[in-house]
Formats: C-alpha cells, structure tokens, sequence
C-alpha cells in the first residue's frame, strides 16, 4: 500500500486536494494529512510516506522539505499543485522516487498540466534509475549511474550486457552485448557499461582489448589499451554501472548445533568465490531437519534474507547432478542438502551457480533463479 502525504493551505486548495485524495484512496493509498504543524509532518513524512502532495506556492514546498533531504536514493516524491490545478510540478526525485509517473498519475485525476524537467524524459532517452526501479534492481554505485546517464544524454556509446532474458525492445542509445568475452573483443570506444547480473562482472566476461581494473573507491571499471598514432600506449577507461537483481539463492548444511560465527563466514566465502554480492541474495535454505537450527537462523536474520526448509523427500525430487554423500544421506535421507536446497528455493528454471563448499562443518551452495528484465 502506497502512503502519499498531502498539504493544502486555502478553501480552495483542500477541494483540489480532496478530489486527489478520493482519486488515489481508489488506488489503496493511504493518506497523511496535514493539519498542523507543516515541519512535523514533513518529518513523518519524509520517514514513512513514498510521495507528498503540496497544493500551494512552490516556495513553500521547498522551505519546508529542505532540512530533510538526504539523497536521491532515499528522499520520497515530492509534487507541487497550484490551487487552480493548472500544473502538477514533479519536484523532487522525479526518477527513483516515481515523482515524474505521479505527476502522470494527478494529471489524469486533475486534468493539471505535468511539469517533468529531467533531462532524459525530456529528450526521451532511457533513465537508468527508472528503468532499475521498475525491474527491482538495486543499482551497485550512483556514482556510475550518473556517469552512464550522463553518456546517454550525450550520445555517447552505452553498452548493455545482461545474463538474464531481456524483454521488449532494447533502447537505440544502449549497444546490447552478449555477456561472453567474445562480445567485448570486437568493441571500440565505449563509453560506459550496464552490467545486469546477479553476479559481479569478472575476468571470465572481459577478452582483448580490454581488462578490468578497480579505482581508488574500489568500483571496478574497464580498461582498453591501444595506440596513439605516434605509436605511444594510451588507456581508455570506462564506468562499469552494476544493475543487481536480486535472484541467488543460498543453499546450507551444517552440524548440528553449528554457530553461526562459523556458518557466516563460510556463506560470505562462498558468495565472494562465485562473484556474488550480497544485494544479489534473496533467500536462505536447507532441510527441515535444520528449521530451529540456530546458527543458522541468526545468520539470516544478520544478513537480512528469508530462511525456508525442504523434506527429504522434496530434495530427493529436485532434479540435477550433485555432490553426493552417503554419510549425509544416512543421516538426513538425501545425499545433499545444500546444492538440492539452493536449486528448490530458485524454482523452475533456476540453475546451480556454485557446487558445495565446504568448511568447519558448514556446506553452502549458490543457486540462480530463472529471471529477466522489461525495457518498455
């Protein structure tokens, strides 16, 4: 359920906010509004609403939002209507906030003129950060948004390499590469790269001319080499933008009784090996056996994923080729818990990232779920 705050300040602009309120609550959104004490319930607005409806002078608006704000990633939506609703100004997070779509969303309901002033809806070019919004990726480095975004509204060569299905028709200003080596070998001057993956990009995707190298910061950007026409090596160095979905899953056996200061590590070891980072994880699993084990629902709950148990005779049923062990099956009644647990909970068309790994009494397995992306 959407939570949208709304403010008006005259007769007139509490009728207009009225009729957008009855338009939304149709929608199921659940309305704050404001009464008294316009700071206050800015501050509880800001903590707990996704988007705040000013109907009034724009300036108001900004004085009062303005202690609050914190960044793109976090700051709600935040619209402006005059009281006559000639105009819906989309103010604040226009993109990853949804400002711009509810602008949309209040000119169907008040027949108001949308203002949308960012630079890619005006040009009609992709916006990353919407596009990343709308298929629940989790953007690795805005640092790398903003220079993609910036190279998309240049006209500069944007490459796109996705291990997951792609539906819809790829944008003309991203160049779609397959993710292999060889789809990088026969490219030029890019200037930046998408990367959509449940796993970091690594050595095994890049080929000649390029490598891969990791600034000051840690982010990881691509690097071509070649040849000034005096003969002299020159390096060409592009942002890797990582779009995160979130469709791994962690498979886990253990002792019983195993601490969760030796199940953790073993899981964080395992995900690092596999070129996994955390935001791409959505879930934990093994056998009933282990529904109450501890250490192991301490690391979940640390970790922040949902934690879901298998019988024997489910893990049997998964199909595949694992690492059997005839001391696990006679204890557990199947021959693997990790791999087959990891491969469950990804469904149908997932498939086995990462075989077991073993260490201190814990196994872990990654598996990936079958997934893909929409472009409009």
């Amino acid at each position: 359920m959407e939570t949208i705050g709304i403010a008006a300040f005259t007769d007139r602009g509490r009728e207009l906010a009225q009729r957008i309120a009855r338009g939304l609550e149709k929608d199921s959104c659940r309305i704050l509004w404001y009464e008294k004490d316009l700071k206050g319930w800015c501050a509880s607005c800001f903590q707990s609403a996704d988007a705040l409806i000013f109907v009034g002078a724009s300036g108001i608006a900004v004085r009062t939002i303005a202690p609050f704000l914190k960044s793109k990633t976090e700051d709600p939506a935040v619209l402006v209507l005059d009281e006559a609703g000639q105009y819906v100004i989309s103010l604040l997070s226009g993109h990853i906030g949804g400002a711009n779509e509810y602008a949309l969303r209040i000119s169907r309901l008040t027949g108001a003129k949308p203002v949308i002033t960012t630079a890619s809806d005006v040009r009609g070019r992709i916006a990353v950060d919407v596009f990343a919004k709308k298929n629940h990726l989790k953007i690795g480095s805005m640092k790398a948004a903003k220079e993609v975004a910036a190279a998309i509204l240049r006209g500069g060569q944007v490459g796109l390499c996705c291990t997951g299905e792609i539906e819809g028709r790829v944008p003309p200003e991203l160049m779609q590469l397959a993710p292999e080596r060889k789809s990088l070998a026969g490219t030029g001057q890019l200037d930046c790269l998408i990367w959509i993956s449940g796993r970091s990009i690594a050595e095994t995707y890049v080929s000649y001319p390029w490598k891969i190298f990791y600034g000051t910061d840690g982010e990881p950007f691509l690097q071509r080499e070649a040849y000034t026409a005096d003969r002299e090596v020159f390096q060409h160095s592009i942002p890797i933008l990582h779009l995160i979905p979130r469709v791994v899953t962690v498979g886990i056996g253990c002792r019983r009784g195993k601490e969760a200061a030796a199940i953790e590590p073993a899981v964080r070891k395992a995900l690092a090996e596999a070129f996994v980072p955390m935001e791409a994880v959505c879930g934990a699993a093994s056998i009933d056996l282990k529904k109450q084990e501890q250490g192991i629902l301490a690391v979940c709950g640390t970790l922040g994923i949902p934690f879901e148990t298998y019988t024997a005779e489910e893990l049997n049923q998964v199909p595949g080729t694992f690492s059997g062990s005839e001391f696990v099956k006679k204890t557990t009644g199947v021959d693997n818990v990790c791999e087959r647990a990891a491969l469950a909970l990804a469904g149908g068309g997932g498939r086995l990232l990462r075989k077991k790994y073993a260490a201190d009494g814990v196994t872990v397995a990654l598996a990936v779920k079958k997934w893909s992306v929409r472009f409009p």
